[in-house]
């Protein structure tokens, strides 16, 4: 059964940083695309970053130069690093990853920056 288990969320100061893992399991097909994506309170669901098998990049404009986006993919792992960050960045982060055929997300892990 494939499962996305997302980990490193927290409460931080604004300013401050936090890496997010997340770790896809029971997924028969290879990865093509694997990425994070946000919800606040009262918002839709919006992409933050992705990063295809090959490593080619995405980032919204809200993460551009402030998050980067990694991954390995001999663990099926993908990474975000945030740096700088800023109230509007508190929401649930969700893991995303996609197949040929197949799109899978995890349950989300909660972000908190505090002013």
């Amino acid at each position: 059964q494939a499962q996305l288990v997302e980990t490193g969320g927290g409460l931080v100061q604004a300013g401050g940083s936090l890496r997010l893992s997340c770790a896809a399991s029971g997924i028969m097909s290879s990865i093509n695309v694997m990425g994070w994506y946000r919800q606040a309170p009262g918002k839709q669901r919006e992409l933050v970053a992705t990063i295809t098998s090959g490593g080619a990049r995405a980032y919204a404009s809200s993460a551009t130069g402030r998050f980067t986006i990694s991954r390995d993919n001999a663990k099926n792992t993908v990474y975000l690093q945030m740096n700088s960050l800023k109230p509007e960045d508190t929401a649930v982060y969700y893991c995303n990853t996609k197949t040929n055929a197949m799109e899978y997300w995890g349950k989300g892990t909660l972000v908190t920056v505090s002013s």
